[in-house]
């Protein structure tokens, strides 16, 4: 088949070099795509949110399935968009989108699907806001309400905290439109998890257990990112988690969807926090494949993507092929120097070819002998005169898998190592939570 990808980061790399091996596959499109997506896609110059000059191309190529990466396009009616016009895609509509695209919606269909969530209110006042964190006095949560590139969850120590928090995303428009309404809730404590599953209606099937890193300094410290790091399987949970969320969580949530007249249909990713009691809590919610999960994910995706999507996006979700290798995915984000706030672009980029290029080293004969698997995928990079240049916050993402989670770790940090930009700037811990627990699947 014929296979468009909407997207232009890492998430979007990861996806086309797992569909460029898909048997059923024997052209693959990327709008607009990256200096790394362009090696294996054919690049079509064309905006995400351009939605009548994407169903030209579709139909005028006759392309058979379009699988959309970011939110944006998502939230803005793609899908809806080109079902009207009788054209395949994988993902959730407009409304469906809503379980992403407003934290105060899913919130409530979280509390209708009877799932477990933390306590929270909802303020679109910024003084009502502050009066309700002024009566509290313990650590909060506040969250925009809209899309804020994973930046628009502030985690709150203290009443002081709080404020502020309000203050940046309602008085500062700091989120823009995203923050004119916030989600205060209650901090929760434990574990924080992805789960991907694979939704069409009121069916499902899992699609992989994830720990992101989300915060832009080693220890969880600093400012939430859109992400540093992520690693799959882990061997801190035992093999009954899976089956946990998809009865406590996701059908539920698809059922009471289906029950408000909002079928979803594509990829639901939960982000939850698992307690020490083993209670799962959401945080939240994402209508589409995460990143950097994804990277970790694509590396351990042993069947024909293509297919799967297809069958998901048409409902045979019976027929889609789910095979996630046992072995350990590590995706290591380089990012840029100042990121996720001021950062520059178009800084040089080197290094790439000692990793993937076609002369070996000793360190890639070291990788072959123990059957590790080393790839890189460009999130923010561009061109600029033949050189490789930075071209966003998240720069590169390096991902490595192995027999275990030790030697994936160790195999993605080489790696990220050998790569070098001024500024250059990734988190030295990814993984250290299964690392603590022996590094190996419970």
């Amino acid at each position: 088949m014929k296979v468009l990808v909407i997207g232009k980061g890492a998430r979007e790399h990861a996806l086309c070099w797992r569909l460029h091996q898909s048997q059923s596959v024997w052209r693959l499109y990327c709008a607009p795509g990256n200096p790394g997506i362009n090696q294996l896609a054919e690049p079509v110059a064309v905006e995400p949110g351009n939605f009548p000059a994407l169903i030209s191309f579709v139909r005028e190529n006759k392309i058979d399935l379009t699988i959309v990466g970011p939110e944006d396009p998502l939230a803005a009616g793609i899908v809806d968009e080109f079902r009207a016009a009788g054209l395949a895609i994988f993902g959730p509509t407009r409304a469906a989108s809503r379980l992403e695209t407003s934290k105060s919606f899913a919130k409530s269909v979280m509390q209708s699907a009877r799932v477990r969530t933390a306590p929270y209110r909802v303020f679109d006042d910024d003084n009502d806001a502050r009066a309700y964190v002024r009566s509290l006095d313990r650590p909060l949560v506040v969250k925009a309400d809209g899309l804020a590139l994973g930046k628009g969850v502030t985690v709150c120590a203290d009443r002081a905290g709080a404020l502020a928090a309000i203050d940046a995303a309602m008085t500062e428009a700091k989120f823009g439109a995203a923050g004119k309404r916030v989600v205060i809730e209650e901090f929760l404590t434990g574990e924080e998890v992805s789960f991907f599953a694979l939704c069409h209606g009121e069916d499902a099937v899992a699609f992989g257990l994830f720990q992101d890193h989300k915060a832009a300094f080693d220890g969880d410290r600093g400012p939430n990112t859109g992400g540093m790091g992520a690693y799959s399987p882990l061997p801190q949970f035992g093999a009954d988690l899976e089956d946990r969320v998809m009865r406590e969580i996701v059908r539920p949530v698809l059922h009471e969807m289906a029950v408000r007249g909002t079928l979803f249909t594509g990829l639901l990713f939960a982000g939850l926090m698992i307690d020490g009691g083993g209670e799962i809590n959401v945080i939240e919610f994402n209508a589409r494949f995460g990143d950097p999960e994804t990277e970790a994910l694509m590396m351990r995706f042993d069947g024909d993507l293509a297919a799967t999507l297809l069958a998901a996006a048409e409902g045979r979700i019976a027929d889609a092929d789910v095979r996630l290798s046992p072995r350990s995915a590590v995706t290591v984000i380089l990012a840029s120097g100042g990121y996720p706030e001021a950062y520059r672009k178009g800084i040089p980029i080197f290094g790439l070819d000692r990793i993937e290029g076609a002369v070996p080293s000793d360190l890639k004969v070291q990788w072959a002998m123990k059957k590790i698997r080393v790839k890189v995928f460009h999130a923010g990079t561009a061109l600029k005169n033949g050189q490789l240049v930075t071209d966003g916050g998240r720069v590169l993402a390096v991902t490595a898998m192995a027999s275990n989670l030790e030697t994936a770790v160790t195999a993605a940090y080489q790696a990220a190592d050998m790569i070098e930009f001024e500024g250059k700037h990734l988190r030295r811990d990814i993984a250290h939570r299964g690392l603590a627990c022996g590094g190996r699947p419970a």
